[in-house]
């Protein structure tokens, strides 16, 4: 029964990891794309860590094609030592010593034959990781250039964006409105204008002042007339 109540927590806590890390992703991806600096960053600083384990791993690798160099040079040199040591032995009749050095040869001949091999594995491996070093290297410098390249495309959008959405906003609409409600109040007032002159030459008041300026005018001439010839009749009779 205990076992079964382990495994139920287990799965129930195994779905809560689960379920907190599918939030965690979520959020760090809204992150990202609300700062797209970052999620570049991120994948750089991953390709940085991983440049450097690399970079760990061929220097190993590279000590241990020095050490094996180190030990196959050893093993060929003590092997011309015992080559001459086995003349030596042979030229003094030392059986034992020279069957000794021969079981020694034996083995060393295979020593070295090993160490040639894995010396030849760890140029090949030591290689592999340097194009391995360079190709990640590379993959870092271009994702840099692309950062600064992606970055420098984003900022422009968003100032096209930006722009847009202002020009979007700055409609005329309003204006135009407010000089049509200028013109219209010009054109109200000038026509009230016309209408009231006209009111005032159809009003009666106006057309009998007019009427009796027009009618004094007339009696003034008449009366200007008259003193004209009283004074020439006047002038005539001086004469006479």
């Amino acid at each position: 029964m205990r076992c079964v109540e382990d495994a139920v927590a287990d799965g129930f806590f195994g779905r809560m990891g689960n379920l907190w890390k599918g939030f965690m992703s979520l959020w760090v991806s809204g992150i990202e794309r609300e700062h797209p600096e970052i999620a570049y960053e991120n994948a750089i600083n991953s390709m940085v860590a991983k440049y450097t384990q690399l970079k760990r791993a061929t220097a190993a690798i590279i000590r241990r094609r020095e050490d094996i160099t180190g030990r196959l040079e050893k093993a060929r040199k003590e092997l011309v030592n015992i080559d001459r040591d086995l003349i030596a032995a042979v030229q003094s009749d030392q059986k034992d010593l020279g069957v000794v050095l021969i079981q020694k040869k034996g083995s060393l001949t295979n020593e070295v034959a090993e160490l040639d091999g894995e010396l030849q594995q760890a140029n090949t491996d030591a290689e592999s990781a340097k194009t391995s070093l360079v190709q990640v290297q590379s993959e870092i410098n271009k994702l840099k250039g692309e950062k600064d390249r992606m970055l420098a495309k984003l900022a422009s959008a968003q100032a096209r964006v930006k722009i847009n959405e202002q020009l979007e906003g700055l409609s005329v609409d309003a204006e135009v409105k407010a000089l049509d409600n200028v013109r219209e109040h010009i054109k109200n007032t000038v026509a009230e204008a016309t209408l009231g002159d006209e009111l005032k030459d159809n009003d009666l008041d106006n057309r009998l002042n007019k009427l009796r300026q027009g009618s004094g005018d007339a009696t003034a001439n008449d009366e200007w007339e008259k003193l004209k010839q009283a004074g020439a009749q006047k002038n005539q009779r001086t004469i006479g």
